[in-house]
C-alpha cells in the first residue's frame, strides 16, 4: 500500500514546477472502521482503511482517509493555534478569528462564503479551544473543488480592515455577554479555570476577557493571521469518497504558492502543583446552589488519562453511575450531576458539576460528594461497573465514527493534540487494558480533597452572611 501511494505521489509531483508545490509522502497509519466490525489488534476481514499522510514543500500537512460508504466527503482544516498561544492583554484572538474567517476575503464578500456552500448542499462550521482551531465543510463528493477554492482563499487572502474587525468584535462581545457574563454556569466555569490555574495559559478563557476583546486592533489581527494562519501551521484532513490523485493535485494547485510563516516557539509556563484548597463564592441569579469542583488531572497523552476517564464514567456515566444514584435518586440532594476529564495537550482539570435540589445547601452536597470520592480511593470498583464504563466509552467512539465528518474530526483532533491520527483506537485499547486497581490508583493520585478548587454558586437572594464572609 505504501509503495502504491508513494508512486502516486511521484506522478503528481511530475507536474509541480516548484519544490513548495511538491508532495512528500510521510507514510500511512491503519485506521480501523469500528462500524464495520473490525477492531485494531484483532484479525480484520478485508482491507483495513489507512490514513495517508502527505506534506507540501511549504509545510502544509494533508491526511486522507478514503471512505466510499457514501457519496460524500468532509474537509477539515486544523490550525495548531488556540487560546494557549495568546498573551495576557490579547486573550480571545484565536476565537475572534473563528468569526473573521467567515467574513470577507479577496473575491468573496461577507456572507458569500456560507451562501456558496449552502447553494451546493454543504454544511460548514468551526471551533476554537485551548490547543487548536478547526474549520470544516461536509459536502457532496462532486463539490470538493468548491471547498478547496474557498478554504485556500481565506487562508491566504483574508480581509482584515477596521470595518470587518469592528463588526466581528461586537459579535464576539455579545457572545461573551450571553454565554459567560449572563450565564450562571458559563461564568462559574470561567472562574473555575481562572482560580485553578495561576501560571499556565489555560488560566484565561478561550473567548477572551472582555477588555481584551474591546481593544483588539487591525494590527493585532494582521500579526496573528500572518503568524498562525499559514500552511506550515495547518493540517487538512479529508475523509470520504475521494480519489487521492485528485485530492493531491487540487490541494497542491490551491495551496502550493502560499508562503510559510515563522512560527514562534511556544513560551508556556508549567502550572505549579496546587497544595491547598482554593474556594470562590459567587452570588448569581439561580434558583438553587451549585458546586463546581476542579482537580488537577493528567494530559490527554498521559498514561493515567484512560484510567481516570473510566473512573469518571463509573462516577458520572448515566443513571446507573454512583453519583447519580447516590445524589439524585437515593438522597435526592441534587437535580444534576456531571463530570469530565479534560482532553488537553497539557495537564488540565477533572471537572465536576452539581446542582443542588431546592432546599438543599451546597455544603450538604459537598459532604455527599466527598463520601463517594473517599470510597473510590479506598475500594476498587466492581467488575460490573468497570465493564459498563468500558462499554459506554467504546460505544461513544463507535458513534463518533458513523459519518465522514466524524471520522475526519477524530483524525484531526488526535493528530493535532497527540501527533497520531489513529490515536482514538490506541485509546480504545488503553481502555480495555485498565484494571479496577489502576482506577483506584488514579483516584488516589488525583482526587486530593485538600488541594482542589471549589466554586460555590449561591442564589442572589440568599442572606448567607457567613458564607459571603467566607
Amino acid at each position: 500500500m505504501s509503495q502504491k501511494i508513494a508512486a502516486l505521489t511521484a506522478r503528481v509531483n511530475e507536474k509541480a514546477a516548484e519544490s513548495a508545490a511538491k508532495w512528500t509522502f510521510e507514510g500511512s497509519v491503519p485506521f480501523v472502521d469500528l462500524s464495520a466490525g473490525a477492531f485494531l489488534g484483532e484479525q480484520a476481514h478485508g482491507d483495513v482503511p489507512h490514513v495517508h499522510r502527505f506534506r507540501l514543500g511549504n509545510g502544509l500537512r494533508l491526511l486522507v482517509l478514503v471512505d466510499r460508504s457514501a457519496p460524500v466527503m468532509s474537509y477539515f482544516t486544523w490550525f495548531r493555534v488556540g487560546s494557549r498561544h495568546e498573551k495576557p492583554g490579547k486573550t480571545g484572538l484565536a476565537h475572534l478569528f473563528e468569526h473573521l474567517m467567515f467574513n470577507e476575503s479577496e473575491g468573496v464578500k461577507a456572507g458569500e462564503f456560507d451562501r456558496k456552500l449552502e447553494e451546493n448542499g454543504a454544511e460548514s462550521n468551526a471551533a476554537t479551544w485551548l490547543d487548536w482551531t478547526y474549520y470544516y465543510e461536509s459536502l457532496p463528493k462532486d463539490r470538493f473543488a468548491l471547498a478547496v477554492k474557498l478554504e485556500s482563499n481565506r487562508m491566504a487572502k483574508l480581509v482584515l480592515r477596521d470595518p470587518q474587525i469592528v463588526s466581528e468584535k461586537e459579535v464576539v462581545a455579545n457572545e461573551r455577554r450571553m454565554r459567560v457574563d449572563d450565564d450562571v454556569e458559563g461564568i462559574a466555569n470561567e472562574v473555575l479555570y481562572k482560580t485553578a490555574f495561576t501560571k499556565h495559559p489555560y488560566h484565561w478563557p478561550t473567548i477572551g476577557w472582555m477588555v481584551d476583546i474591546e481593544n483588539f486592533t487591525p494590527d493585532d489581527c494582521v500579526a496573528f493571521y500572518k503568524t498562525y494562519y499559514a500552511p506550515n501551521n495547518a493540517t487538512i484532513v479529508i475523509a470520504g469518497d475521494v480519489r487521492e490523485q485528485d485530492v493531491l493535485e487540487r490541494i497542491r494547485d490551491a495551496y502550493g504558492a502560499i508562503p510559510a510563516s515563522t512560527i514562534p516557539e511556544e513560551d508556556t509556563a508549567p502550572e505549579p502543583p496546587q497544595l491547598e484548597t482554593r474556594k470562590v463564592i459567587l452570588k448569581k441569579p439561580t434558583a438553587s446552589e451549585k458546586i463546581l469542583l476542579g482537580f488537577h488531572g493528567p494530559a490527554l497523552g498521559d498514561a493515567d488519562h484512560a484510567a481516570l476517564s473510566l473512573l469518571s464514567e463509573v462516577l458520572f456515566g448515566g443513571r446507573a453511575s454512583r453519583m447519580y444514584r447516590e445524589l439524585v435518586t437515593t438522597r435526592e440532594v441534587c437535580t444534576d450531576v456531571r463530570g469530565w476529564v479534560s482532553t488537553f495537550r497539557d495537564p488540565g482539570l477533572y471537572e465536576m458539576y452539581f446542582t443542588a435540589r431546592a432546599g438543599t445547601t451546597g455544603a450538604d452536597v459537598l459532604a455527599r460528594v466527598d463520601a463517594e470520592l473517599v470510597k473510590v480511593k479506598e475500594e476498587v470498583v466492581t467488575e460490573e461497573e468497570l465493564e459498563r464504563a468500558k462499554a459506554r466509552l467504546e460505544l461513544g467512539l463507535v458513534q463518533s465514527l458513523e459519518t465522514a465528518s466524524g471520522k475526519a474530526e477524530q483524525i484531526g483532533f488526535y493528530d493535532t493534540v497527540l501527533g497520531d491520527p489513529a490515536a482514538a483506537f490506541r485509546r480504545l485499547e488503553a481502555y480495555r487494558r485498565v484494571t479496577s486497581g489502576e482506577m483506584r490508583t488514579a483516584a488516589r493520585r488525583y482526587l486530593t480533597l485538600d488541594a482542589r478548587t471549589i466554586i460555590h454558586v449561591l442564589p442572589e437572594t440568599a442572606a448567607a452572611t457567613g458564607q459571603a464572609a467566607e
